[in-house]
């Protein structure tokens, strides 16, 4: 049985409430007692890596559906072992983990699951080898992360991508992401919602945690995986939905100019979902209005994820046994 999930207020958004679970040191446990300590590596030094999982409530079916649970921990695998982190659980035990974590929690509204793969041991000293391996996941109740329905307002980051030879760009490493943080604190002070990151060469990347596509001429255009972009699992679904809609997709080194041109403009991720773009560096994009490709592709994508299209039922995982 479901269980009823009871909250206080105003509960700031990605926070836990005290019904929560986590999962940690190989069993689950309250929320309020996954402990690390202040010495673990991963902490101090950023060498971990992670996945952004959201699953997605359905009132009409009385399920919760988790959204590509396989795809989201192969990538964490694949992330682990560049960073060298050993976890001694296979995709599909992975996948049984957070389907359980989600049943404990027992939420009857959109979550976000976080499993954390990190160097553990309580010791100073940076380097990856001869450190113990940790794994953690939890799961939180999860809103809108950016605007999805008016578009937002975006500008070009003074910071810059990291490059792959710096800091791996195809693996989702903690301490990587004090890169999107610095792009995000400067949009959002400055009046913008989101950051446009380019790469040191100067092409357009990413959003400071989203990939980003553009429509130039009825055509979708989107940066190649060598610009420093996260492989994204929402973009290969973005271009799958295109390829349904007859959508021509060319991916493609993209220059700064073409940002203020385009016709259309959204960002997609697990976190920012579909979220269109409709004004760059105080510019509009097309005539500063969400774009006709823009709201096919994304009303698509949401019926995908909540079970509404059957052409992408292989994306979804239902959380809780049918009571039928």
């Amino acid at each position: 049985m479901v269980q009823e999930l009871v909250r206080p207020a105003k509960l700031p958004r990605g926070a836990a409430p005290d019904s929560a679970w986590a999962y940690l040191d190989g069993k689950f446990v309250p929320i309020r007692e996954a402990k690390i300590s202040v010495m673990t590596h991963g902490f101090n030094y950023g060498t971990g890596v992670f996945e952004g999982i959201r699953a997605y409530w359905s009132a009409e079916d009385e399920q919760l559906y988790g959204l590509h649970l396989r795809e989201h921990f192969a990538r964490l695998l694949r992330s682990a072992k560049i960073m060298r982190i050993s976890v001694p659980h296979t995709v599909d035990e992975l996948v049984a983990t957070s389907v359980e974590l989600l049943r404990k929690c027992g939420y009857r509204e959109d979550a976000y699951v976080r499993p954390v793969a990190y160097k553990a041991s309580p010791v100073i000293g940076v380097r990856l080898h001869n450190l113990e391996d940790g794994l953690t996941m939890f799961a939180v109740p999860f809103g809108n992360y950016i605007d999805i329905d008016k578009g937002i307002a975006c500008h070009v980051s003074s910071w810059r991508r990291v490059d792959d030879n710096a800091i791996p760009a195809r693996a989702k490493i903690t301490g990587s992401y004090v890169n999107a943080a610095l792009a995000k604190s400067e949009a959002e002070e400055a009046g913008f919602a989101e950051a446009i990151v380019l790469t040191q060469e100067g092409h357009v990347s990413e959003g400071s945690a989203a990939n980003l596509f553009l429509v130039r001429d009825g055509k979708l255009l989107t940066p190649p995986a060598t610009e420093n972009i996260l492989e994204g699992v929402v973009r290969g679904d973005v271009m799958r939905i295109a390829a349904d809609l007859g959508v021509p997709v060319e991916v493609r080194v993209i220059d700064r100019t073409e940002l203020y041109i385009c016709d259309e403009m959204f960002m997609c991720g697990t976190g920012v979902q579909i979220s269109p773009v409709t004004s760059v560096d105080h510019r509009d994009v097309g005539k500063g209005e969400v774009g006709t490709i823009t709201q096919r592709i994304s009303k698509v994508y949401f019926d995908g994820v909540r079970g509404k299209d059957a052409r992408y039922r292989d994306w979804l995982t239902p959380i809780y046994k049918s009571t039928s």
